[in-house]
């Protein structure tokens, strides 16, 4: 039985025969081009195709009407349209991440997402049950997060859950 190395194989080679002479052999005749510190190699500029275009620009659109749309839900629904609204949000937030994930978010689309959530949360919304402010909240927190991960936020509303049973009031 053949001892085995590290690696599984038997240690033992088969040697057919002489070496490989290299002597008339020019190493490094042409070196590879050196790269000074600093610059990198020219990069070919990214053309994005019609689709990925007009995607971003409907999800600009739809970014910059959010807030508003969230307030006439509240006007027309009240608390009711605010969960109804953030069920489309989530739609929305599904739909820039897969554009984010497959590289073809634009700048100016996260720019605008971003502002749509600090606006959503400035809306002044007298919002009684607390799980939809949650909700609202988490949607936001949740898009956020996929856009600037690094950023902590500290504008969420704050819950204002009843300690006694007693203070909730009876319809």
């Amino acid at each position: 039985m053949s001892p085995l190395n590290v690696f599984g194989k038997p240690t033992e080679t088969v040697d057919f025969g002489g070496e490989i002479d290299y002597s008339n052999y020019e190493w490094f005749k042409e070196p590879p081009p050196t790269r000074t510190q600093g610059q990198q190699t020219p990069a070919e500029p990214y053309i994005p195709l019609p689709g990925v275009i007009e995607q971003n620009e409907m999800l600009g659109y739809a970014l910059q009407a959010a807030p508003n749309v969230l307030y006439g839900r509240y006007k027309q629904y009240g608390q009711l349209g605010v969960l109804a609204w953030c069920a489309e949000f989530s739609e929305m937030i599904d739909a820039l991440k897969t554009l984010g994930f497959e590289g073809n978010m634009f700048v100016a689309t996260r720019t605008s997402a971003l502002q749509a959530c600090e606006e959503i949360l400035r809306l002044q919304l007298d919002i009684k049950m607390q799980i939809i402010v949650i909700h609202m909240s988490s949607q936001v927190a949740r898009l956020r997060r996929f856009l600037d991960a690094d950023r902590v936020w500290d504008d969420y509303p704050a819950t204002a859950f009843p300690l006694d049973p007693r203070d909730y009031p009876r319809e």
